[in-house]
């Protein structure tokens, strides 16, 4: 069973930045693919970034340029700088991991607003 346990979520201005991080407690992380996804109030789950265990990373058009995801395996920690923040970008966003099965952190708050 792997946990999962995101933070850095909170209220910024648009134009601001945030940056989100995942601490996973599993042996062998590195083998990992990765994942932020997010859901916004009366949307469904929107895959945001990926990477992959070898760092390779794909992105969602709509966060291309403004947000980047990376890992650092020695810390079991999954990251997601998000800068230019809209308040389109406003949701829960979620941390995920897959290998042989999928596992998902309890999400953490962004609010982009005035």
């Amino acid at each position: 069973q792997v946990q999962l346990v995101e933070s850095g979520g909170g209220l910024v201005q648009p134009g601001g930045s945030l940056r989100l991080s995942c601490a996973a407690s599993a042996s062998m992380f590195s083998i990992y693919a990765l994942a932020w996804y997010r859901q916004a109030p009366g949307k469904q789950r929107e895959l945001v970034a990926t990477i992959s265990n070898g760092g390779s990373t794909n992105y969602v058009d709509s966060v291309k340029g403004r947000f980047t995801i990376s890992r650092d395996n020695a810390k079991n920690t999954v990251y997601l700088q998000m800068n230019s923040l809209k308040p389109e970008d406003t949701a829960v966003y979620y941390c995920n991991a897959k290998w042989m099965e999928m596992y998902w952190g309890q999400g953490t708050q962004v609010t982009v607003s005035s």
